[in-house]
Formats: structure tokens, sequence, C-alpha cells
């Protein structure tokens, strides 16, 4: 049984819409048939069909191996074999549990939570974290943006909780909530950054909303090339809020501008094959080379440009083209990465260093939206839990050479904390390296 309440339900008791636990699926990009599981922290429940306990206390030093098998899963734990099951759950025992993921040709990652497994057709394996929301959103900040500043990650936390909570039921047919790539929000690893969590802890209870009070769609991009596009002319729907603006805190940065050199034979073979245009007509044609956006458009010649950089894999649809004759090629040249629409994270970075407040950047990107605060979010928690992420993040800094065991964890270290003021012990500072109690709880 846990010792105590969830550190992040009781920091987030959250929103317009409550979620406390999601399911994501995890690895969606690849075809998994065996995957490795190993553990940082704490202590994990192996659970087969129908809830039926398999090892319990699972944890560091131990190893669970999954198969995809033609009869089920094949699950071993070290040099145990327990056989065939239909479904694996691995559940934390405690608050402060981290699970290592190793599926046979990708990259380990690590995650909070729990971890669900299931057989797919054709012997592949289906992994779906479940996890606190709040845990969920923090993943997804740290593989969204990158940057120093609290405000930078506090911003993308408002974004994309908005987007979460909007789109709950994105999934549900398949089983869970989300996906962890693009097609839904990056969830490439849990938070290991405390800063990254200071500026989510911050953001508690806030979201988007329009005029009626209801959440926003709120898209971004890595960098707008210095004036963000329309809904309408990336997708179908106009949004009130998601309108054309000036971004010129966009430029200068490291995904502002680009250029692609194609040959005049092939960009004008495009047109006439896949868009039937007459490229043999002079008007056609000198539109075609010598296409000029001094603010975006939407078409070329009357051929979407969502289409044309889809079909070239071009960076950004904000592009011009000229003619080079000595080589017989166009040159496109190009301004920011991404569709183009809301949010320009690193025009984000550059207003957050200027000084410029967090909402007022939101309300920049998202015109007319309104910053909702949840009243029945706690001030005492959210205060409390940034001042601790505060003191480690300090802390952090000092001992920034020393080399770091496994509880040095910040997730660990809040636990610690918080078990304490359970307690109700004092915490000081000083006397917290020679405290041993992690040897025994752990």
């Amino acid at each position: 049984m846990k010792r105590l309440l969830l550190i992040i339900a009781l920091l987030f008791t959250v929103l317009p819409v409550r979620a406390d636990h999601i399911r994501v699926r995890l690895f969606s990009a690849n075809t998994i048939s065996t995957l490795n599981v190993s553990f940082d922290l704490g202590s994990y429940n192996l659970y087969g069909d129908d809830g039926t306990l398999i090892e319990d206390m699972v944890g560091e030093g131990r190893s669970v191996l999954i198969r995809a098998e033609k009869g089920g899963l094949h699950v071993s734990v070290n040099d145990d074999d327990y056989g065939l099951f239909k479904k694996v759950r691995l559940e934390a025992t405690d608050t402060a549990c981290i699970l290592c993921i190793n599926p046979d040709g990708c990259k380990q990652r690590t995650y909070e939570g729990d971890l669900e497994v299931t057989k797919t057709s054709g012997n592949k394996l289906l992994l779906v974290g479940d996890v606190e929301f709040e845990t969920y959103i923090a993943g997804v900040v740290q593989s969204e943006i990158y940057g120093q500043q609290s405000d930078i990650f506090r911003i993308q936390a408002i974004i994309s909780r908005t987007w979460a909570l909007r789109n709950l039921g994105k999934h549900t047919a398949d089983g869970y909530n989300f996906c962890d790539g693009v097609h839904c929000q990056a969830y490439f690893n849990r938070c290991i950054r405390p800063d990254i969590m200071l500026g989510v802890i911050k953001s508690s209870g806030e979201t988007l909303v329009d005029s009626t009070g209801a959440l926003i769609e709120t898209p971004f991009h890595s960098n707008s090339g210095g004036q963000t596009a329309n809904s309408e002319d990336v997708w179908r729907s106009a949004l009130p809020y998601l309108r054309s603006v000036e971004d010129t805190f966009s430029l200068n940065m490291r995904q502002s501008d680009w250029v692609k050199t194609i040959s005049i034979d092939r960009w004008l073979n495009y047109f006439a094959k896949t868009h039937k245009l007459n490229t043999s007509d002079s008007t056609v044609r000198d539109s075609l080379l010598h296409f000029s956006q001094p603010v975006r458009q939407a078409r070329l010649f009357g051929v979407p440009l969502t289409r044309v950089r889809l079909d070239w894999q071009l960076k950004s649809t904000f592009f011009s083209v000229t003619v080079d004759s000595a080589t017989n090629n166009v040159i496109l040249t190009g301004h920011g990465y991404g569709h183009g629409v809301g949010l320009s994270q690193e025009g984000a970075i550059r207003m957050v260093s200027l000084g410029y407040s967090y909402d007022s950047i939101l309300r920049h990107y998202y015109t007319g939206a309104v910053l909702h605060h949840d009243p029945s979010v706690g001030d005492r928690y959210v205060e409390n839990y940034s001042a601790q992420l505060a003191r480690i993040i300090e802390e952090d800094s000092r001992r920034s050479t020393q080399t770091r065991s496994k509880k040095d964890d910040w997730l660990g270290r809040l636990f610690r904390i918080r078990d304490r003021e359970e307690r109700e012990e004092i915490y000081i500072e000083e006397e917290q390296d020679n405290e041993q109690d992690w040897q025994y709880e752990w």
C-alpha cells in the first residue's frame, strides 16, 4: 500500500476537464517483438491475465523479459520462467518509481507510472504507459522544447495541457488516450530535469480558453520564419484565435532560415505532372520560377503550398523561388520550420529572454485567447513544491562536478521531502546527505 498521496495529484487537482491518469502508447513508431524492462527507482508488482500476481516487489537488479510468441506473451524475470500470458502489467508500488524500457532495436527510455503490454497481430508488442496526467505533461514539455528559463517550460506546459485535455478521446477506440509521436504530442522520456518540472508546476491549473470558456486548439511549431499562418491556410477551419501575426521574435534563431536547390526541369515537371499545370505557358512558367512571399501566402499559382511542402519535404511553406541560370536550378529560400500555425517555440524562447511575461506571449500567438486558472488548484501546494524544486536546482548547480547516484534523481529527492512532511519532520538541507532513510525505504 502506498505510504503517501501521489505527489502530482497533490500538486494538480486540475482543470476545466479533469484527468488524473492517462494511457499513452509508447514506442508507437516502432515494431517491437521483444522487450526488456529494468528498474531505476522503487519496485513494481508484475501481473498477468485477470490481475494474477506473477511476482511482487520487482526492482533494481531484476529485469523482466517479455517476448511475443504465437500463443501469447512469454514472460521471465531474470532466470525465472513464468510462461505465456495474454496481457502483462507492471504496477508501481509507490510514487517515486522509475522503469527502464528496452525494446529490441530501440534506444532505451525511462518512464514513471505503470506499464501494460499486450500482443497485436503478427506477434508484435503493444506498449501502453499508465501515467499521472501532469507527469505526462512534464515528459511532453521535455520532449517538445529546448531552453533554460522556467517560463519557456511554463508556456509549453500550458499549451500541451490544453491540447491534451481537449483531445483526451483521440485514441479511445485503440484503448489509450494518446500515442507518443507528433501525431499527438512527443513523449519520449520521463522528465529528468527539475527546472522543466518547475515550469510545469508553476503552470498548475492553467489552460487556454476562448470567449465562451471552451478549451482551444493550441498548435505549435518550431519557428514561424517571421510570420505565423492562418489556420485555414494549413487546415480547413478558420479559427478566430489562430490568426496570422507578425513574429519578428522568430528571426535569427536556430530554425529561422533554410535553402533548398532543385533542378528547373524537376521543379517544372512536378507541377506539370502532379498538378496538371501548363508549364509551357510563359505566365505559368514565370510564376513558378519567380515566386515571392514577402508575406505568407497559401498557394503557388493555385497549388496549395501545404502540398508542395509535403511532396518536396520542405521545412515550411514560407519560401520564395529564384533561378540560378548558371546551374539551371531553382533556389528555394525559406523561412521557419513547421506548419506555422499558433505558437512559434523559438519565437517564445526569444520573447522570454527579452522579458515578456508568459501570458503576454500566449496572447501574442493565440489571438483573443484567455488564460484560465482553475481556482480549485491549491496555491499552497504550488508554492511549496516550487520552492522545493528551486532548492533542488540550486543544490544541483553547487554539485555539478560531483558523481551522482540514483537517489539523487529529483523525483526521489522530492518524494523524500514529501515523506518527511507527512511524518511532520523538519527539512534541514545541510543534514540531508547524512540521512540514511533512503537505504531502507528503497
